[in-house]
């Protein structure tokens, strides 16, 4: 009886959701803003108009945990009532007619909007995919439901505030700006978004007149350039390719920390984690162009067309892994294309074999599935119904489309229309089966040499292939040399050679590849020669002045360990280097040099106390990350880092949550700091 009422009252919310979206529709919402980070609060002014499409007593804004007052309809005090989840709005409401609806609001939201201490000052944003927006702004929590929002942002004046849409004007007095944002078309509730924080900005423009803001912090100017490569490129490319002008009047992308995801693309407005401000040496092991294009063409497939359901995910997700994707070829060329294919397969295939795999149609699947088998769904259609009937029918599918929601059905339409072909065969395939279609996608990939190589390699290893008819023939260096083609070939073999217990044996290739002055060849050689023979001593040491952060990692460590004689020389050599923005190698070197008995031993513990800084609060949680998980494996945790341990047990982000949690489950065994733990715990309650 319990799980029929529970059912039973599910789709009784179900179905009054489903009939908000059929009873009124919300042209505007206008909201005032002020907020305040040290209070975590938000208080407003909205300003509503919508029309009714069937006469009804009530209509609703979803609205957590916030308090009203002053709510006027029509100049007129209205009843209202309000359960804490949404504000109700009582009148005889009558249909066709369009109504104007005020209210004050104050809310300290639990989610959606995060207040974040960056250095000394404060930084505020809003991340709502999903259903979140309702937690600091009264909206729609229904994608259904467009709506044209414009925001005004209190801040201070030394502070910027980026939102959707352009800025209209800007009123300053008493060290307060007021920011207006305005917005030509609408959007669904869980695009909107906005930043707040001390920022400068660059702007370039596209080929076709489209301001491009790119935000950074007023330190990080050196990181602009190799941050933002590409951008330009990037935008002129999908414009093009895509066949429909960029939908909104300005596209602004924003930096923040401890994002909880790489980007998000609120419309107009992509907001990602300042991990992607990089310099330029992080740029070949840890860029922004995927990222930067992946966010770029949701602008286009999720915030111009919006899919009406989770079921149709894929048309948002797959669409924008395959822009991004050939948007990264037009960048990088036809072998990075198909070898970025070749992965999404290895991905699909190892889902697979865990018995994970899911239909692109079924709304809880994982992303690998939206993200990888979408991908590859669009690269095998386009290549069925040609180049041609394929852009067409895009073009066709956002015209009709825009500003509106879809569904599956809609595009596969569209794509029959060009290309004349029925295509239920390719829907019952690749769209409602959860089957990897494997000899599908091998044809497609061995129509390129790099990702055939690739395909040959898992069945007939490089270094097995016959060169000699004698069949006691051995592959000897003297024979063999690495193979000419896209890196990831070269790459692929010298993984193979060294995970071969013979592989002293090939001198000549592991010296070629060392020689080649390939970042990733060498990248390769640092993290997989671990033991180092010491005739490659003097080439491994050449690897801690590569231009890559990874490398030096690996080579620092792997040197470390083998040659203990000159660990004191590896950290002179290596001790300004700081990485990554998590500093993985300045992180690694305070590991070392505190391992390192006789390497400035007067200066161990100013080391151990710059490592427990980077687990404090105000760091980036990458880098507390890094810090705990360093101080773990030293063993080494004092009064001040479990402090912050257990502070990041709180922390926003739930990945970097739950890893907190595990280590101070972890360390809660141990006697050692067992007492100490629940005694700060007991403290924290008090």
């Amino acid at each position: 009886m319990r799980s029929f009422l529970v059912l039973f009252f599910t789709f009784l919310c179900l179905f009054a959701k489903a009939q908000q979206t059929e009873i009124v529709d919300f042209k505007t919402i206008n909201s005032r803003l002020v907020i305040i980070p040290e209070q975590s609060k938000v208080s407003g002014k909205l300003v509503s108009s919508f029309k009714i499409l069937k006469d009804t007593d009530s209509i609703y804004l979803d609205a957590i945990d916030m308090k009203f007052k002053n709510v006027v309809l029509d100049n007129k005090t209205v009843f209202f009532e309000n359960d804490l989840k949404k504000i109700v709005i009582k009148s005889k409401f009558k249909k066709n007619k369009i109504y104007k609806l005020s209210f004050d609001y104050i809310v300290y939201p639990k989610k959606a909007m995060y207040f974040v201490q960056n250095e000394k000052d404060w930084q505020v944003w809003t991340q709502d995919q999903g259903k979140y927006t309702s937690h600091w702004l009264p909206s729609i929590d229904d994608m259904n439901d467009k709506i044209e929002f414009d925001l005004s942002v209190i801040s201070y004046t030394d502070e910027k505030v980026i939102a959707n849409g352009k800025i209209r004007k800007r009123d300053i007095a008493d060290n307060v700006s007021i920011w207006h944002y305005n917005m030509q078309k609408p959007m669904s509730s869980y695009l909107v978004a906005l930043a707040i924080g001390k920022y400068d900005k660059k702007v370039i423009t596209s080929k076709s007149g489209i301001p491009l803001e790119l935000y950074y912090y007023p330190k990080d100017s050196l990181k602009v350039e190799p941050t933002y490569r590409y951008t330009k490129q990037l935008f002129d490319f999908l414009e093009h390719e895509i066949g429909v002008p960029y939908p909104w009047q300005n596209y602004k992308q924003i930096p923040v920390k401890d994002f909880l995801y790489s980007g998000m693309e609120n419309t107009s407005c992509t907001i990602f984690s300042d991990d992607f401000m990089i310099d330029d040496t992080s740029f070949v092991d840890k860029n922004y162009v995927n990222v930067n294009a992946h966010e770029l063409a949701h602008q286009w497939f999720g915030d111009l067309v919006t899919e009406t359901s989770g079921t149709h995910h894929w048309l948002q997700e797959g669409f924008a892994t395959y822009y991004a994707l050939l948007a990264e070829r037009d960048i990088f060329g036809e072998d990075y294309y198909y070898n970025q294919l070749f992965e999404y397969y290895q991905e699909l295939k190892a889902q697979d074999s865990a018995g994970q795999s899911t239909a692109l149609l079924n709304p809880k699947s994982s992303s690998t599935t939206f993200y990888k088998k979408g991908a590859w769904a669009l690269h095998v259609l386009r290549k069925k119904v040609g180049d041609k009937a394929f852009k067409d029918a895009v073009k066709s599918y956002l015209n009709t489309y825009a500003y509106k929601n879809v569904e599956t059905t809609n595009f596969i339409t569209e794509v029959e229309k060009t290309s004349g072909q029925d295509l239920n065969t390719f829907v019952k395939d690749w769209l409602s089966s959860s089957v990897v279609l494997e000899q599908q996608i091998e044809a497609s990939l061995k129509r390129n040499e790099t990702a055939s190589f690739l395909l040959t390699m898992q069945t007939d290893p490089y270094l097995s292939f016959r060169t000699d008819q004698d069949e006691n023939y051995i592959p000897s260096s003297l024979t063999m040399s690495l193979p000419e083609g896209f890196y990831t070939i070269k790459t692929a073999v010298l993984q193979e050679l060294l995970n071969k217990p013979d592989y002293p044996t090939y001198d000549d290739l592991i010296t070629e590849a060392f020689q080649s002055g390939q970042i990733q060849l060498r990248q390769t050689l640092a993290l997989g020669l671990r033991e180092i023979p010491l005739k490659f001593q003097k080439n491994y040491e050449s690897l801690l002045n590569d231009s890559s952060y990874v490398t030096i990692e690996a080579a620092l460590y792997n040197l470390w360990a083998n040659f203990p004689r000159k660990r004191n020389l590896y950290l002179d050599q290596t001790k300004s280097i700081y990485g990554f923005n998590n500093y993985n190698i300045r992180i690694l070197w305070l590991a070392l040099a505190i391992a390192t008995p006789n390497f400035e031993q007067e200066k161990t513990e100013s080391f151990y106390n710059e490592l427990v800084s980077y687990s404090d609060p105000n760091q980036p949680f990458s880098r507390r990350q890094s810090a705990f998980d360093t101080m773990s494996s030293l063993g080494l945790f004092n009064q001040q880092a479990l402090t912050n341990l257990l502070e990041a047990t709180k922390h926003h982000n739930w990945r970097f949550k739950s890893f907190a949690k595990q280590v101070v489950e972890m360390l809660s065994e141990n006697e050692k700091y067992k007492s100490l733990i629940s005694n700060l715990q007991d403290n924290q309650k008090q």
